[in-house]
């Protein structure tokens, strides 16, 4: 049980990682004099980091094993990104810093998924997916209001070195309460492999799925929120962190009847479809009802 704690908070770190510059937008564009192009690439260095980091982690995870893997990177990189933000004077050391918290906390959620896999039969995979990510996107919660006040009340660079901080304890505990799963009989270190992987074809209409559906979420609630009911509605830092809080709420209770309603259903196609639509009409409703 510790070691699924453990891992929680890191993948609690890792959405609020992901989502905090919605709220620090404005200030940083203050402050550092950050255009709106400027904090797209720091934004965008997260993401990027993320999504390069999942091939050699998959690797890793099932060479060294999900304890170092995950305990590593979210010391090194979560807690020296975080710490290099603190003290970043321009936009390229808020890139560089983004980049290394995006190394940091990309193998948090695969690790977790491996050693449910490993330890739980597949019958239960979706829940216990679903409810990891639902506790997880507290951290787009914590990156909301709670932010704008310590923002205010302390400083974002202050902020950022206690994430330093609780970065590199998580990391920590991690490395100290995971155990990695035995290895079955006869399998070998590294997996079968990436080309194994594309020769499953059930696999290619979900790589479009997952890129469009979760973009809309990520870009709105991970930056332009921000910059949006800033200049477009007049918000404040603390106004902002408001309405945002309800999107990271409405995060959260999603991801936890994803998988109930995957069996209430019994299809993932329906559910899926549902939410996607829904994104879509909300979409199109902030686009046309901005006002003049």
């Amino acid at each position: 049980m510790a070691a699924y704690v453990a891992l929680v908070l890191g993948y609690v770190l890792s959405q609020f990682y992901r989502s905090f510059l919605a709220v620090l937008a404005t200030t940083l564009q203050t402050e550092l004099n950050l255009t709106p192009g400027d904090l797209a690439y720091v934004s965008g260095a997260w993401f990027a980091a993320f999504a390069l980091m999942q091939f050699p982690i998959g690797y890793a995870l099932d060479s060294f094993g999900p304890r170092r893997t995950a305990a590593i990177l979210h010391v090194i990189g979560g807690g020296g990104g975080a710490a290099l933000f603190s003290v970043s004077q321009n936009a390229w050391q808020l890139i560089l810093a983004m980049a290394l918290i995006g190394v940091g906390c990309a193998p948090m959620l695969m690790a977790t998924f491996y050693l449910f896999a490993r330890n739980f039969s597949a019958a239960k995979f979706a829940t216990l997916g679903s409810t990891f990510i639902a506790i997880g996107t507290l951290g787009n919660i914590v990156g909301t209001e709670p932010l704008a006040f310590a923002a205010e009340a302390y400083g974002w660079r202050n902020v950022c070195l206690g994430l330093c901080a609780a970065s590199v304890i998580v990391g920590m505990a991690i490395l100290f309460v995971v155990r990695d799963p035995k290895r079955e009989a006869g399998e070998a270190a590294g997996g079968g492999g990436y080309l194994a992987l594309l020769r499953i074809p059930q696999l290619w209409p979900i790589l479009p799925c997952i890129l469009l559906g979760y973009a809309v979420a990520a870009g709105v609630r991970g930056l332009w929120a921000g910059p949006f009911l800033a200049d477009v509605y007049g918000l404040d830092t603390l106004e902002v962190g408001r309405v945002t809080l309800w999107m990271a709420v409405a995060l959260s209770l999603g991801s936890l009847a994803y998988g109930p309603l995957d069996r209430l259903f019994n299809s993932r196609k329906k559910v899926v479809l549902a939410g996607n639509l829904l994104v879509a009409g909300v979409a199109g409703w902030l686009a046309l009802a901005t006002p003049a």
